[in-house]
């Protein structure tokens, strides 16, 4: 997926906002994890984003989607993240980032999504970080709030 970025998108100095960057990041995702469950997905997580590079005005921001793994109900989709200057053809790294979305029914509900079909040993490699991945979130997310969340 292909975005020029905008005035909209960014700050006055030029700087696209990192929202901006996550707002497409979803879209990626939701792509991806549509296309797979052939459902109505809806995010369930982001694993965290950093920036390792600036995106300017006017730069087209690159995003390439995949599903990594699929659960019962949920798919975990990795999302890689460029920026690429459409004059010079420049392009940087910009993040990554792990969606986990989940297909809903017809009535909203979480539904079953179709198992990967893992071919190459690539795919096989990204399927069991994702596995390990999914369990430490499960293992997070039994955990107490701490902080200023309680």
């Amino acid at each position: 997926m292909t975005n020029v970025m905008s005035p909209l998108d960014a700050n006055h100095y030029g700087y696209v906002h990192g929202g901006a960057i996550m707002r497409h990041v979803d879209e990626a995702a939701y792509i991806s994890a549509a296309r797979h469950s052939g459902r109505n997905t809806v995010t369930a997580s982001i694993d965290q984003m950093s920036f390792r590079n600036p995106v300017h005005l006017g730069d087209l921001l690159v995003l390439k989607s995949q599903v990594n793994f699929a659960g019962k109900t949920s798919m975990e989709v990795g999302v890689r993240i460029e920026a690429e200057n459409p004059v010079t053809g420049e392009k940087k790294y910009i993040g990554s980032a792990y969606v986990t979305m989940v297909a809903l029914d017809d009535l909203g509900k979480p539904t079953q999504v179709p198992p990967l079909v893992l071919e190459s040993a690539l795919e096989k490699e990204r399927a069991a970080r994702a596995e390990k991945r999914r369990a430490f979130r499960l293992k997070m997310r039994k955990k107490k709030p701490s902080g200023l969340l309680r």
